[in-house]
């Protein structure tokens, strides 16, 4: 899928994103079921989540963070160190507008 924020969305979402703690934690199994039902419900909830990377994971951070997007419809915002930040706007009354 792909990335269709601009330059300018991206960096409001960054902005939203940077006082957000990790609601989602991807362990050594990398991206499990799991791991993807926990991150549709937060962007479900929040729209705009953060998703943080464990060291020992299996994969490179950013397969990981490509993975965690393209299975759950969000945009990759941003992925900064083992943080990822994801955004879906909710089709219906969408909390964040870009």
């Amino acid at each position: 899928m792909p990335n269709t924020l601009t330059g300018k969305q991206r960096r409001t979402l960054r902005a939203l994103g940077h006082h957000l703690q990790a609601v989602v934690l991807v362990g050594h199994a990398g991206v499990t079921d799991a791991v993807l039902a926990a991150v549709e419900q937060a962007l479900h909830d929040h729209e705009l989540v953060k998703v943080r990377i464990s060291e020992n994971a299996e994969e490179p951070r950013a397969i990981i963070a490509e993975n965690l997007a393209s299975s759950t419809g969000a945009e990759l915002a941003q992925l900064l160190g083992r943080t990822v930040l994801l955004y879906r706007a909710r089709p219906e009354k969408p909390k964040i507008l870009l």
